[in-house]
């Protein structure tokens, strides 16, 4: 009976330690996908302002259709 508890002992010492490796990897993925999120944001505004609008171009500055 001593070494069965022992043993429930010894697992659960390993599995608190365990959780924490775990919990602690949780918490560095979640702080990398707010950064990554962050990131598309920025991109997704340097992407928008690269790409002319349709509207906004001068028909005059357009190259001709392929078909020329």
């Amino acid at each position: 009976m001593r070494e069965e508890l022992e043993d429930l002992q010894v697992r659960f010492t390993h599995q608190e330690l365990a959780i924490e490796v775990l919990s602690q990897a949780m918490v560095r993925q979640d702080q990398l996908i707010v950064e990554m999120r962050r990131e598309l944001v920025r991109l997704q505004e340097i992407v928008r302002e690269l790409r002319p609008s349709p509207l906004d171009g001068d028909p005059a500055h357009e190259p001709p259709p392929p078909h020329y």
